[in-house]
């Protein structure tokens, strides 16, 4: 069973830049797409940002579009969330989840990684 690792939380200000990192445990590991979702204390999970893993498509939340970059290295396996601008609205837990080929939901999902952002 493949297992998604996020990386890259944090603690930053108002303004500051951060990237998340998400490695899935296998390079055996074939998607449909990759995406960050996030979920604020006391708030439900939302989606941030996705890619679809054949083309590199890229598809974004109305609320971090211009701000977020989600990329990926097809040698690590690894899909990227650059935070640019960071406002404390992006305070939340943001998770890695993938589709995989054949499936049609976002099945696979990494524990999360915690994103502070102080005023």
């Amino acid at each position: 069973q493949v297992q998604l690792v996020e990386s890259g939380g944090g603690l930053v200000q108002t303004g500051a830049s951060l990237r998340l990192s998400c490695a899935a445990s296998t390079r055996a590991f074939s998607a449909v797409a990759m995406a960050w979702f996030r979920q604020a204390p006391g708030k439900e999970r939302e989606y941030v940002a996705s890619m679809r893993w054949s083309t590199g498509d890229t598809y974004y939340a109305d609320s971090v579009k211009g701000r977020f970059t989600i990329s990926r290295d097809l040698r690590k396996n690894t899909v990227y969330l650059q935070m640019n601008s960071v406002q404390s609205v992006d305070t939340a837990v943001y998770y890695c989840a993938a589709q995989r080929v054949g499936g049609t939901t976002y099945d696979i999902w990494g524990q999360g990684t915690q994103v502070t952002v102080s005023s």
